[in-house]
């Protein structure tokens, strides 16, 4: 199974006719993906690989049906209104891949999407991919190159970093090891999906085996997973690798993402390190170390 999408999962893309848009219908088609129209304002009736141009979410919605998710790919001063657009007609499942949106903006797109009952991945994200079925966003590049990358099975991926969900599913691969649904929650500091919000949809998922992660410093998403462990007794093995240790010694400064702020003690890696093993998740020194860790936890 899968969590979030599947191969019947329908979807559109907001500014679909800009550069990096055009790619992504490109390889999510080539992919398998159930693409019903694209939006953007003063461009309907144009043709994206065979995909119908709107100019509005509304429109898409009374032309084709009701589309059950939505990649946002719009400048960030748009991004917003494309989000509340795609709340307000009905859309449950939005990945939003453009960076730079004020923090504010977001926290407003994140409490509407609760109001509404839908479920944001990103902003600043690569989208979600179940291998075998369809994946949402630019997670895995070109076809090739996702498809060797990411094959069916049994572990869940959660990652900060849009490479890292790759390269963690690509070792696992490697390893014999196919994943259920890898997904890249986004870089900044707000984001509309944390790991422990999405702990319930792989917990309820009998595919899912075990879990990895991919996490920096900065932010409090490694002790509300922590936390969430502990509280709801989770059957999952979860294995993380812990990038930017050195951040530690370095406060105020940024790793990377928006997010890797380290502003106090319980953003720095050591404690993060701490709060996680405390709750049974298991640390690895190095990518690499994520396979045997997590074939060591499902044998016990």
């Amino acid at each position: 199974m899968s969590i979030l999408i599947n191969r019947n999962t329908s979807f559109i893309i907001q500014g679909i006719t800009g550069r990096e848009a055009v790619s992504l219908t490109r390889e999510n088609l080539e992919y398998g993906a159930n693409i019903i129209g694209g939006v953007t304002p003063g461009r309907a009736g144009r043709d994206i690989y065979g995909v119908t141009v709107f100019d509005c979410v509304r429109d898409v919605v009374e032309a084709k049906g009701q589309p059950e998710g939505s990649i946002v790919s719009v400048p960030p001063k748009f991004t917003k209104d494309a989000v509340f657009e795609a709340l307000e007609n009905g859309i449950k499942i939005i990945v939003i891949v453009t960076e730079n949106i004020p923090r504010k903006e977001v926290a407003q797109m994140v409490e509407l999407a609760n109001l509404r009952g839908a479920r944001i991945i990103g902003p600043n994200c690569l989208g979600l991919i179940s291998p075998g079925e369809a994946k949402m966003g630019g997670v895995g590049g070109p076809v090739a190159n996702t498809r060797q990358a990411y094959t069916k099975g049994n572990i869940g991926v959660m990652s900060r970093s849009g490479g890292m969900t790759t390269e963690i599913a690509s070792t696992l691969t490697a390893a014999g090891l196919g994943q259920s649904t890898c997904v890249s929650i986004g870089g900044d500091a707000i984001v509309g999906t944390t790991y422990s919000e999405l702990m319930p949809f792989f917990e309820a998922d009998p595919e899912t085996h075990a879990i990895a992660i991919y996490s920096e410093p900065g932010g409090r998403m490694e002790a509300e997973l922590a936390e969430w462990v502990k509280v709801n007794n989770s059957r999952l093995p979860i294995v993380a690798f812990m990038a930017g240790r050195f951040m530690d010694e370095m406060q105020g400064m940024r790793f990377g993402h928006a997010g890797t702020i380290v502003e106090g003690k319980e953003d720095t890696t050591a404690d993060k390190i701490e709060r996680m093993e405390a709750a049974g998740i298991s640390v690895a020194e190095r990518i690499e170390e994520i396979p045997d860790l997590i074939r060591k936890r499902l044998a016990n």
